[in-house]
């Protein structure tokens, strides 16, 4: 193992890890006001978009040659982080 390459392609890695980390925030923040214009709890989940939302994903992973089970599991995994969120901050109005 050559361990020079590996700390190069670790650190591309962190680099990346930032990027997504700015993108992450921007997201919620852009839920937290989405979340405002909800009216309730039950407008938290929308299945049908959820599932247009998997349908693309693995149609876009496909054809960029990303195996689709690994997207799928990390959009599901943030729809779910931000449904959760979403009903830990819910007001009713």
């Amino acid at each position: 193992m050559n361990k020079n390459k590996l700390n190069l392609a670790r650190n591309k890695v962190d680099k990346l890890d930032q990027k997504i980390f700015n993108l992450i925030k921007k997201r919620t923040q852009i839920v937290q006001y989405m979340l405002g214009l909800k009216k309730s709890r039950k407008e938290i989940v929308d299945r049908k978009r959820n599932n247009e939302i998997f349908r693309k994903i693995k149609n876009k992973s496909i054809k960029n040659g990303i195996d689709p089970k690994i997207t799928k599991r990390i959009w599901q995994s943030m729809i779910w982080s931000y449904v959760d969120f979403q009903r830990r901050n819910f007001k009713k109005k």
